[in-house]
């Protein structure tokens, strides 16, 4: 086979298999968090915990794992695009250098460091106000 042939058939089964991936990686998350879910209500149940401090300790769960997400990805946007911005002002090429990628990665990475950074010093607030109130 010609190697322009190979790269179209590669081409074509990356762009098939990535939204199968996704869907079966969607698919497992949410039957672990289901799963995690009951495991949670089964303790809660064994030990007769009352429906007051199982109500707390449900939607505490819920809130925590979704409360920085828009801060999160607006993050790795921004540092997406400061990543394409370097690559501009370097002149990289995306087909033929890796370093396109590289920097690309480095800004998004950049991106996630500066959201845990935030997320910390946003709980850390948090903690120190409930700890005040009480």
């Amino acid at each position: 086979m010609h190697p322009v042939e190979l790269e179209g058939i590669f081409a074509i089964v990356l762009s098939l298999a990535i939204p199968i991936v996704a869907i079966i990686c969607g698919v497992i998350m949410s039957i672990r968090k289901k799963q995690s879910e009951t495991e949670l209500r089964k303790l809660l149940i064994e030990h007769n915990t009352d429906l007051e401090t199982a109500k707390a300790l449900i939607e505490e769960q819920e809130k925590k794992s979704n409360k920085y997400v828009s801060l999160r990805w607006a993050c790795v946007l921004i540092g997406l695009g400061v990543g394409a911005f370097a690559d501009f002002l370097l002149g990289l090429e995306p087909k033929h250098n890796i370093y396109f990628w590289l920097v690309i990665a480095f800004g998004i990475g950049l991106g996630l460091l500066v959201s845990f950074f935030i997320e910390l010093k946003l709980q850390d607030k948090e903690n120190q106000q409930t700890t005040q109130q009480e």
